[in-house]
């Protein structure tokens, strides 16, 4: 039997420095993988903050000869009053994180047959930040009984889309009488039967809500519209542009961070005592709100009228700007 000499010889043992030098290039690969993370954080972080922008280049920009800025309740609240002034008084309510300008293509159809008023609401457009510092929409029915008093408005016709929708039909159920007719477009009222949406469940979290609202908001304001919008057409790099940047209006993101997290769901309950001639508009492509919440309001509110557009999204008054006047009995 051979014996293999080397079996036998002794192994070189490892110099104690050896470790240590292992453990050091360690620590620094370590080191260096977490100073790259911490650089990438602050180079993407430094290309998403967004600041405010300043107030008197938004009016300048997206104002126009309609715009007025009256005091309510304290709101510096953006107002076009337009059409014809012996006209019925119209009340135009945008839906949440929109402004007044969805209506422009009302109060242009509309403008020879009826008085239109159209309003950022507080934490929205060029209105701003409210004083109040609330934004519910039992704050809303409040602001909009102010608007008109302040307007000298007895009885008028509402109008609200999606949010507004709900401000309208709750400011109809708790102001019995002010209300001549009511359209609802698109709107809030029953509970959802689908998950809470990824930016209000991040919102809703402590320090990411207050640390998010400072991103740019041009990447989601994008992805909002293409959902909103059944003809991705309509999503065009103008829209975008002035959504994102009325966002950053002084006051606006701080709103939307409120609103988000003390929006409590709506009670449909008082739909069923509503004694209003009413008029419910839908998309029939709308991803929010689906469309069976149309043929609810349309059960809950004795008389309800009801059009649906097929082949439209959550934003129908945008693509068709006239309503179909031969269901409105006040024009």
């Amino acid at each position: 039997m051979q014996i293999d000499p080397g079996r036998f010889a002794s192994r070189p043992q490892p110099h104690p420095g050896d470790e240590l030098m292992s453990r050091g290039g360690a620590k620094r690969r370590r080191l260096a993988v977490f100073l790259s993370a911490a650089v990438g954080m602050l180079a993407v972080a430094s290309w998403a903050y967004s600041p405010g922008l300043p107030a008197e280049m938004l009016i300048a920009r997206y104002g126009n000869a309609a715009s007025q800025f009256i005091d309510v309740e304290g709101a510096h609240a953006h107002v076009r009053v337009q059409g014809d002034p012996r006209g019925v008084p119209v009340v135009l309510l945008h839906g949440a994180n929109g402004s007044l300008h969805v209506w422009e293509g009302w109060t242009r159809e509309l403008g020879d047959k009826a008085r239109l008023i159209s309003v950022d609401l507080p934490g929205h457009g060029l209105t701003g930040a409210w004083p109040r510092g609330e934004y519910t929409v039992k704050a809303y029915a409040h602001f909009v009984e102010a608007l008109a008093g302040r307007l000298k408005l007895d009885r008028f016709v509402l109008v609200g889309h999606s949010l507004g929708g709900g401000i309208a039909w709750y400011f109809a159920a708790t102001h019995p009488g002010r209300v001549s007719q009511l359209i609802l477009v698109d709107s809030a009222g029953y509970p959802p039967d689908v998950e809470v949406r990824w930016p209000t469940r991040l919102a809703r979290l402590p320090v990411v809500g207050e640390i998010g609202i400072y991103f740019k908001p041009e990447l989601w304001v994008r992805q909002t519209l293409l959902h909103a919008y059944a003809d991705r057409s309509m999503v065009t790099e103008r829209r975008v542009k002035r959504s994102a940047e009325l966002q950053r209006f002084p006051g606006n993101r701080e709103a939307t961070l409120e609103r988000a997290r003390t929006q409590a769901l709506l009670d449909p309950t008082p739909l069923k005592r509503l004694d209003v001639p009413t008029l419910i508009l839908w998309g029939g492509k709308d991803p929010w709100v689906p469309v069976r919440d149309a043929f609810r309001f349309q059960h809950d509110i004795a008389g309800a009228r009801l059009k649906i557009f097929d082949n439209l999204g959550h934003d129908p008054m945008k693509k068709i700007p006239r309503p179909p006047l031969r269901w409105c009995r006040s024009f």
